[in-house]
């Protein structure tokens, strides 16, 4: 290991970006426990946002919900520098080049997600989270990319995307993969049965919630229609809107809400070593 690899090494390691990185993981966990409350409202009172944006202004209109959002604005910024850390020089011990390629593309991913929320979250502290909504900007995204060359199979390839990602999800929550990224003595005892529980319904519930995503990239692609694309709210409705839409859609915010107290407890025993 060459003394560049060696310091990123120690870094990634450091008690100041453990301590960050839990920031980051709890303010993680706040979004999702916001999504699954706008989840219920969007399954029984046909009201609300439910997605990482709606979350965003939920807080901002609570007494220092401008103070708060900054922090999770910091801690998710912790979490994108910890996850680029871990792609660069994370899984030294892994001894399959594949497997080690595949996790630290994981990491990339993990860092774009929290980078995203992270801005929005910024943007949203400092007045600028209004305007256009993110299910609209999707939906002009979808539409330059049908309108361009190829553009059906890029939307199709990045509905295939995002089915992955689902399905890595959903595959985490049930073969317990998640445990990986806690520390020894996490999953043991009473405490260690709900951290289980909550990862496995908690991964599996927000599999299936991007899963739907998925298929409406999907969907636009084959209709030639970017207005069937969108992005969790719209999913989320799609759900709602199906017979017993409320209850499947009840148990989705399920879901999101075991992933959020997943995130406390990842953030207690976050493994970074």
């Amino acid at each position: 290991m060459g003394d560049v690899e060696a310091a990123g090494e120690q870094a990634r390691h450091s008690d100041t970006l453990r301590a960050a990185a839990r920031v980051g993981l709890a303010a993680f966990g706040l979004v999702h426990l916001l999504i699954a409350w706008l989840a219920l409202q969007v399954a029984w009172s046909s009201g609300g946002k439910a997605d990482s944006q709606g979350a965003l202004q939920t807080v901002a209109k609570e007494p220092f919900g401008e103070a708060l959002l900054w922090v999770v604005a910091a801690g998710l910024v912790a979490l994108t520098i910890w996850q680029v850390m871990t792609a660069m020089w994370g899984f030294q011990t892994e001894s399959d080049d594949k497997k080690r390629a595949a996790k630290r593309l994981a990491a990339v991913g993990r860092a774009v997600v929290y980078a995203a929320i992270g801005f929005s979250a910024a943007r949203t502290a400092g007045g600028s989270g209004g305007g256009k909504s993110q299910d609209a900007k999707g939906e002009g995204f979808t539409a330059d990319l049908l309108s361009a060359p190829a553009g059906r199979v890029l939307v199709a390839a990045i509905g295939i995307t995002i089915l992955v990602i689902a399905a890595r999800h959903v595959h985490r929550g049930l073969s317990d993969n998640f445990t990986h990224d806690l520390e020894g003595g996490a999953t043991t005892g009473s405490t260690g049965s709900a951290v289980l529980l909550f990862g496995r319904v908690g991964y599996v519930g927000k599999g299936a919630a991007i899963g739907v995503v998925g298929v409406l990239f999907g969907w636009a692609a084959l209709s030639y229609d970017p207005d069937k694309a969108g992005g969790l709210d719209d999913a989320l409705k799609t759900v709602r809107d199906q017979p017993y839409g409320p209850y499947l859609l009840t148990l989705v915010a399920i879901g999101f809400a075991a992933f959020g107290l997943f995130c406390f407890a990842w953030a207690r025993y976050v493994r970074t070593r």
